[in-house]
């Protein structure tokens, strides 16, 4: 059975196949209209989500598919009595074919899973995992850039609890002479076992506290807001906020790419730049996750 779960378990041939098929969604999107016409999906969300829940609801009605959904289960389904997320998949695999889940839990995905009643698909596993952002983040790269190779990528802001970052830096991690730079504050770093994985699979990672400690010539400026839903406390705002003369600092070609949504970290003055990419970035999740449903369906 087909499930989408980590980013760990993509080679460079297999999102190769995803990203092919993605384009060819996008430039013939009647082609595939009703590929799902008799499949049934839900979608199960247990944490708020704008993008990757109506994207989606909106891959799956695209390819002819029906919806079950919530937008609210930790407080709309059973769970709020207390049953577990293996008891709620072996319910819903007699209502739909596939199901997407967000949830607050880190291993929610991998749990739902292991019931292997129907197809999963990880939106967002706590402070995890979140491979379909990653999996439109590396398409966006690749359209924008036209390689996934020799790159260098500065990754900004929450890299503690960012699930997009971690799941992007594992992907990142497949290809040759890849160079990654962090920038947040020591609050917010990235863990160790990252940095080790990084260094395991031969990617350099360098440490940075300011602006200027980033070369000039990145390819991707990868920004992400605070995730203040993950932890207690106050620890301040953004320090690291890019706005039209930040970005000026970097080369023509780097692009600025976000998961969305920003707070303050990327400033409007920005959205109209060229190298701004984060609007086009969040419209590509909708054709990666028609191909991803596709894929776990048997129908690509």
């Amino acid at each position: 059975m087909k499930h989408v779960l980590s980013s760990d378990q993509y080679t460079k041939e297999s999102l190769k196949e995803i990203f092919d098929l993605t384009d060819k969604i996008k430039n013939n999107p009647k082609k595939y209209a009703n590929k799902l016409d008799d499949k049934i999906i839900a979608i199960m969300f247990y944490e708020p989500s704008t993008r990757t829940r109506l994207s989606f609801e909106t891959a799956a009605l695209k390819l002819g598919a029906k919806i079950i959904t919530t937008e609210n289960a930790g407080e709309f389904s059973s769970a709020a009595k207390g049953e577990t997320i293996q008891d709620t998949v072996k319910v819903i695999a007699g209502y739909a074919d596939a199901m997407v889940i967000r949830h607050k839990s880190d291993t929610s995905a991998i749990e739902a899973a292991s019931v292997q009643k129907i197809p999963i698909l990880n939106a967002g596993a706590g402070k995890g995992e979140h491979p379909t952002q990653a999996l439109l983040d590396l398409y966006t790269i690749r359209s924008k850039k036209g390689r996934l190779d020799n790159l260098k990528v500065a990754i900004l802001g929450d890299l503690l609890y960012g699930r997009t970052i971690h799941s992007l830096i594992k992907l990142l991690s497949l290809y040759e002479n890849i160079e990654i730079y962090g920038l947040s504050k020591e609050v917010f770093a990235l863990p160790q076992e990252y940095i080790d994985m990084l260094e395991s699979k031969g990617v350099k990672y360098t440490k940075c506290n300011s602006f200027d400690e980033l070369p000039k010539d990145l390819d991707i400026i990868y920004h992400t807001r605070i995730q203040a839903e993950r932890f207690e406390g106050d620890y301040g705002k953004e320090e690291f906020i890019i706005n039209k003369e930040v970005l000026d600092t970097f080369s023509k070609d780097t692009i600025l790419l976000h998961p969305l949504p920003r707070v303050i970290e990327i400033a409007t003055d920005v959205d109209d730049d060229p190298r701004a990419c984060y609007f086009e970035q969040a419209h590509n999740g909708l054709f990666v996750r028609m191909a991803l449903l596709l894929q776990v369906l048997d129908r690509a």
